[in-house]
């Protein structure tokens, strides 16, 4: 499963490497807040249309024949993308390809996780979260770097948009690699067990991402992680919405958007080092004080971060700004999905991480539109830092306030 997940997110830097290269940081298009914030939306969103039917799929069919033959759409689905990109062909045509590659890669990220606890203890859940989800964020930020450099390397041999469709093709190619590695699981080994394999259906997929957040309402701790989750990844968004365009538009002239593309590059480095680092973090910090303790001071600490990026805008205060941020989100982040999958019986557990997944997609969309209307389309001011460390903070102190997020280890 670690090579799946790796494998796949490292081609997800690749290929979102070489969208962002060719959407916002080609000379003939000017970036802007609202454009970015778009091209998120793009991303995202097509999760949440299918969320209520993943659920369905994860729980019913097994879920390494859903890991093969999601990769290998994927793979077949960015031959298309690599074919407009490598013309020239942007607005609804490239969009709808985008969206459907997306859209099989939030099938693909839910069935991971909802496999997992079949593969461990749960004992073990915060360390085997922190090295697949942490493992797989840092290799999407060097799938990112890889992407970048070899879009240098190419620059000068062809013109931007066929350096942008080779990295494309790379994806391809690597997403096809993900799906022949699924072949080493058996057909049921990572779920759904025997009883609970049932016929699919468009209304059962309705009714069953209803149970998903019926459950959580029966298990609020589990639904107020996942909410403080999901306001903390809101945050992260308009930050990096922000770090975008200083990159773009005003820590790098303008003329030169691979200028821009090589510092947003450098900037997201130390964002993966950050998620690397707090991933060895959390299960320490659990171990001290809980799972329900370390949430709150991970989202307490998160709300002074985006404070230095307030208070002046420089390269450095961008990169500390953008490590500390990620360290304690990723902390935030790799504790509450064990303490969701220590409460989720297997029954449950795909409906209810597509549910997470939907929550979380959401306030990542609406994170960015958010900052979009805020943020000049030079990235300065200190009104988007100041309101995401103020989110943090009310989460921290009212959404996870210990009369109803108590302190159990």
């Amino acid at each position: 499963m670690l090579a799946i997940r790796w494998t796949g997110q490292a081609t997800d830097g690749i290929f979102q490497s070489a969208l962002a290269s060719f959407v916002l940081f080609s000379p003939e298009r000017q970036a802007n807040a609202l454009s970015a914030a778009i091209g998120f939306a793009v991303v995202l969103l097509p999760y949440s249309v299918v969320g209520p039917f993943v659920g369905t799929i994860l729980d019913r069919v097994s879920r390494q024949r859903a890991l093969f033959f999601a990769n290998l759409a994927r793979s077949a689905n960015l031959l298309l993308v690599a074919l407009f990109v490598f013309s020239g062909t942007s607005g609804v045509a490239l969009t709808a390809v985008v969206l459907i590659a997306f859209g099989i890669n939030r099938l693909i990220l839910a069935a991971l996780s909802a496999g997992l606890p079949l593969l461990i203890d749960s004992k073990s859940l915060i360390t085997a979260n922190a090295t697949a989800v942490t493992g797989g964020s840092v290799l999407v930020v060097i799938g990112g770097g890889i992407g970048v450099g070899v879009r240098a390397l190419t620059d000068s041999l062809a013109i931007a948009n066929h350096a942008d469709a080779l990295l494309i093709l790379m994806a391809s190619a690597g997403y096809f690699a993900a799906a022949l590695l699924s072949g080493r699981l058996n057909k049921f080994e990572i779920g759904p067990l025997e009883h609970e394999k049932k016929q699919a259906s468009f209304m059962q997929g309705v009714v069953e991402m209803r149970e998903g957040f019926h459950f959580l309402r029966i298990h609020s701790d589990a639904a107020r992680g996942i909410l403080a989750t999901a306001v903390h990844r809101g945050g992260l968004t308009a930050l990096t919405l922000t770090a975008l365009l200083l990159e773009r538009n005003s820590f790098n002239d303008p003329n030169f958007p691979e200028q821009g593309l090589k510092g947003f590059g450098f900037a997201l480095s130390f964002a993966g080092l950050g998620v690397f680092l707090g991933a060895f973090l959390a299960p320490y910090g659990v171990s001290k004080v809980g799972r329900h303790q370390w949430i709150r001071l991970a989202i307490l600490t998160s709300s002074a971060c985006p404070i230095i990026l307030a208070i002046t805008q420089t390269q450095v205060t961008l990169i500390l700004a953008a490590f500390l941020v990620s360290f304690f989100g990723q902390n935030l982040k790799v504790t509450n999905d064990a303490l969701v999958q220590s409460k989720i019986d297997d029954y449950y557990r795909g409906r209810v991480f597509a549910v997470y997944d939907v929550v979380v997609n959401g306030a990542i969309v609406s994170g960015g539109l958010i900052a979009a209307l805020l943020l000049p389309t030079s990235g300065l001011g200190a009104t988007v830092p100041l309101c995401v460390s103020v989110a943090y903070l009310l989460v921290g102190v009212r959404l996870l306030r210990t009369s109803v997020f108590p302190p159990v280890k």
